[in-house]
């Protein structure tokens, strides 16, 4: 299809047919979650499942893609299926409007093959990692604060979010720091680069690393999360869903 030809420069034909076959969740659709969920449409990944308990509020306007003066009130889940329709109308988007908790989220990520973690509560992100790995889906989790964001892809098994968040956190520093347009949408855009990778076996993931991210002096890390195990962790992606 012409619409992903430009695909084609850096995926092969066989590659773009593979993405219309892969169901993708995308939990919350707030700042990450409304990049992350425009980009995957793009790409031409075929179904997607927005998840999203809240509405849209004023304080949304300054970041959230998704989010203008016409919708405030309306539910986010809703008005991404609604956007995405018009930006991909080939595609299949599932909005559900409920709040993933340690008790439905089996239920709700079930048949995907992949998850994006849109969550701004350190709580919720690690019931969304524990049901993942559960069902044996890979998480590409984000979060981020003002200036700074940080990326990891977290594999079945792998736990990675206890190493990252210490036990009783919940919420991250963008309360303190800020949420201004510009961070979500980097750390939204390497997510869906991640997601791509796992889902086509290309590159090497995230996997047991984070990818620290500084835009105030422009300091791009990644951190070995897992030291002892840096060649594993750096191996060529291999899992296909």
């Amino acid at each position: 299809m012409e619409r992903y030809l430009r695909n084609e420069s850096m995926l092969s034909p066989e590659e773009n047919t593979r993405l219309r076959r892969f169901h993708v969740a995308v939990v919350g659709c707030g700042g990450l979650g409304g990049h992350i969920l425009e980009m995957l449409a793009r790409l031409g990944i075929g179904y997607l499942t927005a998840i999203d308990s809240d509405v849209f509020e004023p304080s949304n306007l300054n970041r959230q893609l998704l989010s203008h003066p016409g919708n405030l009130g309306r539910p986010k889940a809703g008005e991404a299926r609604r956007h995405l329709g018009r930006v991909n109308p080939d595609i299949k988007v599932r909005a559900l409007q409920t709040r993933l908790t340690r008790e439905n989220a089996g239920e709700l990520l079930q048949g995907h093959d992949l998850v994006c973690d849109a969550l701004d509560s350190i709580s919720s992100r690690k019931v969304l990692q524990e049901a993942a790995g559960r069902l044996g889906i890979p998480l590409v989790s984000a979060a981020i604060a003002g200036w700074y964001a940080q990326i990891t892809t977290v594999f079945p098994g792998d736990r990675t979010l206890d190493l990252i968040y210490p036990e009783g956190a919940d919420k991250g520093m963008e309360t303190s720091l800020g949420n201004p347009s510009f961070t979500p949408a980097l750390a939204a855009s390497i997510q869906v680069a991640e997601a791509l990778k796992v889902l086509l076996g290309k590159g090497s993931p995230l996997r047991n690393r984070i990818l620290a991210i500084n835009t105030l002096d422009q300091v791009y890390e990644i951190i070995d999360l897992l030291p002892d195990h840096q060649d594993a962790a750096r191996q060529p992606n291999t899992t296909k869903p």
